[in-house]
């Protein structure tokens, strides 16, 4: 099985290029689904939040309002608030990376040729790279990220600017993203341009994966 992580900055088409993958047989697991899951009312990980950042990021039902942690993670735009990014990923990466190796342990049990996919925002970030035998980078324009940031959330370019500009902050810009990767997608063209790029990658981490498969226990 072949280990591959995929990332990028916000808003710069990871799920977008992740489905590409999939359609093209690989299997995909996503690091925000995941944290979604683990910050449910009783597990664990929801309680560890909760506790460090207040019953103020519920809702009325108890369960987390995710924009209200993000302000609080992050910072109200337009305060002086110190961000508390650091002290949020402490309680949720371990927890996400655990269930993450979980998941592609149960994959390559099932397909030893299999290419197992993370799709995750701060692998760099988490220090976590080391961990897969690949890592994907998908990048875009500034610009883009922006316009992308309001066309999903349905809010001004002035508002997602700030937005997207203060997530960023807690991201590696993509000059050290790209040092770091084994393959580039740009994502700023065309669909059928990015899916032209994803075609010719799948296509070595299929062999890489086939290779590694053979190999004897």
């Amino acid at each position: 099985m072949l280990k591959v992580g995929l990332t990028g900055g916000i808003a710069s088409g990871k799920s977008v290029v992740g489905e590409m993958f999939v359609a093209l047989g690989a299997h995909l697991t996503q690091a925000d689904a995941i944290s979604h899951e683990l910050m449910q009312p009783g597990e664990a990980v929801y309680q560890e939040v909760v506790r460090h950042f207040g019953k103020e990021i519920l809702n009325p039902d108890g369960a987390v309002n995710r924009a209200r942690l993000a302000e609080a993670a992050f910072g109200a735009p337009g305060r002086d608030q110190s961000p508390r990014v650091q002290e949020l990923n402490h309680i949720v990466h371990p927890a996400v990376i655990r269930r993450q190796e979980e998941w592609m342990a149960e994959v390559g049990r099932e397909n030893s040729q299999a290419i197992a996919i993370v799709e995750a925002a701060l692998i760099l970030e988490a220090g976590s790279a080391n961990r897969f035998d690949r890592l994907v980078v998908v990048t875009c324009r500034p610009e883009q990220r922006i316009q992308r940031w309001a066309a999903r959330v349905g809010v001004d370019e002035a508002t997602a600017r700030r937005e997207v500009s203060r997530r960023m902050a807690a991201q590696f810009p993509d000059e050290e993203k790209i040092k770091a990767a084994d393959y580039v997608i740009d994502n700023s063209g065309s669909l059928d341009e990015t899916q032209k790029r994803v075609d010719e990658v799948y296509g070595e981490l299929k062999r890489a994966a086939e290779k590694r498969g053979q190999k004897p226990l």
